[in-house]
């Protein structure tokens, strides 16, 4: 039996990685492939837009799904939350991603107007996949603020 990585996973985990980009005088562009620089095959990729203000998007964990978010237009925060400790990022550079590790409970807020946020992910969509309570987050992840 495989052990559920809300047991295990540390926001030191994720992090922000740099995109491969190339600048020229008519644009820019940035490069995303599989395995490189993103730790992970990509097996879906979405994006959110037109968020409302105030909105929030996420508010959920995921077992086994690994994520690369990227503001390719705008910006919008992140809050990672471990079960012990939380860590907000800013995301507003097309050229880098916040990596997320399964076993991190997500909320992307503070979306500015016209922001695009894309999401590469390493499995298919997969209800099974999603912890959508926050409580039953806390219960998975209690092993770790018992230590």
């Amino acid at each position: 039996m495989t052990q559920d990585p809300h047991t295990t996973s540390s926001i030191d985990q994720c992090k922000i990685i740099t995109l491969e980009r190339h600048h020229h005088a008519n644009g820019n562009l940035t490069v995303v492939e599989n395995d490189n620089p993103i730790p992970f095959k990509i097996r879906r990729t979405y994006y959110l837009y037109d968020i409302p203000g105030g909105e929030s998007r996420g508010g959920h964990s995921h077992s086994n799904l690994h994520q690369l978010l990227v503001a390719i237009s705008g910006s919008f925060d992140v809050l990672l939350d471990d079960g012990v400790q939380q860590q907000r990022y800013t995301l507003n550079r097309p050229y880098q991603g916040l990596l997320i590790a399964p076993g991190i409970w997500r909320v992307l807020e503070n979306f500015s107007s016209g922001s695009v946020c894309l999401c590469l992910a390493s499995e298919h969509y997969n209800e099974d996949d999603y912890v959508r309570e926050y409580d039953e987050f806390l219960k998975r992840t209690s092993n770790k603020r018992a230590q």
